[in-house]
């Protein structure tokens, strides 16, 4: 009969058995959780120590699979007429009326028939032009993420390419460069992101529904899944962001520091 204490012990074991921690990435990536710093934290490990794990789950991080949250058809929109582009909407809508008009020319223009059909078509106006501020907003921030964890990435393996660098000083400049250039790629993923959060999609009326869903069967991606994926706290995982790879990059500084005092001598 089993006891607290041999429960205890035996979660104990489980959880400190050899590839335990390489599970649990490996399970946590699969679930759809690709941010490496995400796992980092979440872990309390180092990023390159992510990369070695999943790795060594045969999985490969530098090809992220791509979930329906995931913005990737930015083909033009062309619902009834209606693009999305602010500087059109009056003559498209004009030009919408005037089409239906010409294929029903037994109702009365000012009639009841023809009011719906006015308010179908300001809805869909309304809703493409929504629904192509917000798509666009998305993809931006979604780049931005990728280009953000792919220079992330980069540092690391900068800095793991220093310890056989034949030309060290060249590969420290680089490692140097790609540090700089994260920092940036966070900063400007953080303006992408406060960007997308500004700009929500809603749907309040059975007509704006109805002009969402034309929207979808027309081919483009519903955007519910890419709205709950946007991260409504940018603004402290930049900051976080920035603190890991400062710290990060201080610390390698000394130790660079240290490898470059022994190795001057040699060189003189």
């Amino acid at each position: 009969m089993s006891t607290r204490r041999d429960n205890a012990m035996a979660a104990l074991r489980d959880w400190s058995r050899p590839g335990r921690r390489a599970d649990l990435l490996a399970s946590a990536w699969q679930a759809g959780e690709t941010t490496i710093a995400a796992l980092a934290e979440a872990a309390r490990i180092s990023r390159p120590t992510v990369y070695a794990d999943l790795r060594s789950r045969g999985i490969d991080p530098d090809h992220r699979p791509k979930g329906t949250s995931v913005i990737t058809n930015l083909s033009p929109l062309d619902i009834d007429g209606f693009t999305g582009v602010a500087e059109t909407m009056d003559a498209e809508y004009d030009a919408a009326l005037r089409r239906w008009a010409a294929e029903h020319p037994d109702v009365d223009p000012r009639g009841p028939e023809a009011h719906t059909e006015g308010m179908r078509l300001v809805s869909l106006m309304d809703a493409t032009y929504r629904y192509a501020d917000v798509r666009d907003r998305l993809a931006h921030e979604q780049v931005a993420r990728a280009e953000r964890d792919r220079l992330l990435h980069q540092v690391e393996l900068r800095w793991e390419a220093l310890s056989t660098a034949p030309a060290w000083l060249a590969a420290h400049h680089a490692y140097v460069l790609a540090v700089d250039e994260a920092g940036i790629a966070i900063d400007m993923w953080r303006e992408r992101a406060e960007t997308a959060a500004a700009r929500p999609f809603f749907c309040s009326s059975p007509r704006d529904e109805a002009a969402y869903r034309q929207i979808q069967e027309a081919g483009h991606p519903a955007l519910e899944e890419a709205l709950a994926d946007l991260d409504r706290t940018s603004a402290q995982t930049a900051e976080q962001l920035h603190a890991n790879l400062d710290q990060a990059h201080r610390r390698r500084t000394e130790l660079a520091a240290h490898t470059l005092r022994h190795a001057q001598p040699a060189t003189q």
